[in-house]
């Protein structure tokens, strides 16, 4: 036997068992392997957050309870991004006399560019910056454009990773708004 070709053989053997094993120990007991620990599920409580809008406004995710809540994160560079924030935008002017909200959370992006991005678009929902990643790894958000619905309780109850149209976030917003 060449144990110059074994032993390269049985470290790459080790190390793909023992990475299998942290990673189905992760997996709480019942859950699909496909959702780790720490995605903030449907009918659990949404993960507060504190971040600064673009014109220095402070925004915490808790300070909305009370108000059913669409919560987007997205960038400027991302496409389908750009295509879903009509949509946004129409929902926040039908629904927000009634108490919802449309939050933008921005992936990294400096106040002035998010600014213009704004306002070339015509968006006026409010948008916050998540420089740091903070809202986004508190989501485990991996994708963008990545959408939550908060009930008014603060209850998450959809997620939808991928752009959105009119019918399906119409759809969505039904889950959180009467």
């Amino acid at each position: 036997m060449n144990t110059k070709r074994v032993l390269p053989v049985l470290l790459l053997a080790t190390l793909i068992v023992g990475g299998f094993w942290i990673w189905w120990s992760r997996v709480p007991a019942g859950a699909a392997a496909s959702q780790p620990e720490s995605i903030p599920l449907k009918g659990h409580p949404a993960p507060d957050f504190t971040l600064q809008t673009p014109e220095g406004e402070i925004i915490a995710l808790s300070d909305l309870r009370g108000k059913a809540v669409v919560l987007n994160f997205w960038a400027t560079w991302c496409p389908p991004c750009r295509a879903e924030m009509p949509e946004l935008q129409a929902a926040w002017e039908a629904y927000e006399p009634g108490g919802l909200v449309v939050l933008g959370v921005n992936q990294a992006e400096d106040a002035a560019a998010v600014q213009a991005y704004r306002q070339e678009l015509g968006l006026t929902f409010p948008v916050v910056l998540d420089a740091q990643y903070e809202a986004a790894d508190l989501y485990s958000v991996n994708s963008l454009p990545t959408t939550f619905f908060i009930d008014r309780d603060g209850v998450i109850r959809d997620v939808v990773v991928g752009q959105m149209n009119a019918a399906l976030l119409g759809e969505r917003i039904k889950t959180i708004y009467p």
